[in-house]
């Protein structure tokens, strides 16, 4: 059976257990300027967790940071391949990865999860900006061995900054590499139009690229676009005055109350707790919780609107309480 047909559905219901285990860096190697890519073994020499295309993992980095990082190799159980770009302006995950870990180093990982599923469709068209070209790589490879068809442009700075261009270079004419200093921007109106029924588009890359495709896209049946962001799309909405209430922590036999300055994340690591969080942008779903009692607000950029109406789970490093009493699953 083709990888397409094993693509996981939407994220929906109560989210999955996860599975934390240990994995060793095997080996390493430069995709790109900028890009280096890992390859993960279990440490206890087991078999890694199955996973399906737009999965991706979340390392714990020995200096305490969580990171995620999409699975970009073959659907293999022997082995993972995350790509990491060097951010000059982040957080610090990216400069550990790249100047710290070295074959035979251990860390903990946490995953697969897959907020960005390949869906059944006639044919896609994919939009990669930068270091974004890496979920789609097992899309591809799955949508080739399905014999749907695709096309994939895929634009960054400049050639030299664009990880697996020659790699994608052998799917002939179907892959358009674009990059910028010498094209210009994405000609995204050429590749996205006119709309075309039955078509999906997934697009990974940053801010302003997603913003252009959303645009290019606004004729597109219901639906067709999927996206996968890097960073919050803009600030959460502001909290309203007197906007408190209590977070009751079932598990834990704990309730927390929540200010209107504070994040129910922050509040709860405030109290002891350590939920896991990373991206406390809402994009990430490091932070998703089961939610037992209560409406959320919903504020984060990953779940849809069915997801949210649900209400089964939410994302609280930015979403808050619209009902309470709000009891979750901590």
């Amino acid at each position: 059976m083709s990888a397409l047909a094993h693509a996981m559905p939407p994220l929906g219901g109560p989210p999955a257990a996860e599975t934390e285990f240990a994995v060793q860096v095997r080996g390493l190697r430069w995709e790109s300027e900028g890009v280096l890519s890992l390859t993960l073994v279990r440490a206890d020499g087991g078999h890694l967790p199955r996973w399906d295309p737009g999965a991706h993992v979340d390392l714990h980095l020995p200096n305490g940071l969580i990171r995620q990082y999409s699975l970009n190799g073959p659907l293999d159980e022997r082995a993972w391949r995350v790509s990491v770009l060097r951010e000059a302006d982040g957080r610090g995950g990216s400069a550990f990865v790249h100047d710290e870990l070295r074959p035979g180093a251990e860390l903990r990982v946490t995953g697969p999860r897959n907020n960005f599923p390949l869906q059944p469709a006639d044919a896609y068209v994919f939009v990669a900006g930068g270091i974004g070209v890496t979920p789609l790589l097992p899309m591809i490879a799955a949508a080739t061995e399905a014999g749907r068809p695709w096309q994939l442009l895929y634009g960054g700075r400049h050639r030299r900054s664009m990880a697996f261009a020659a790699t994608l270079g052998t799917y002939g004419d179907r892959v358009r590499v674009h990059p910028q200093d010498e094209f210009g921007l994405l000609p995204l109106d050429e590749v996205l139009s006119p709309a075309r029924p039955g078509t999906l588009v997934y697009c990974c890359g940053p801010a302003p690229l997603i913003q252009a495709v959303e645009r290019a896209c606004a004729d597109w049946p219901s639906g067709s676009l999927h996206i996968e962001r890097f960073a919050s799309s803009g600030p959460v909405a502001p909290v309203a005055v007197g906007d408190e209430f209590d977070v009751e922590c079932q598990r834990s036999g704990v309730t927390v109350h929540v200010d209107a300055q504070h994040t129910i994340l922050q509040a709860l690591e405030a109290a002891g707790l350590t939920p896991p969080s990373s991206c406390q942008e809402g994009i990430c779903g490091t932070c998703e919780t089961k939610v037992l009692g209560g409406v959320p607000d919903h504020r984060d950029e990953l779940m849809s609107e069915s997801e949210r109406a649900s209400n089964r789970s939410m994302m609280i490093c930015v979403s808050r309480c619209r009902r309470g009493p709000l009891v979750l699953d901590i």
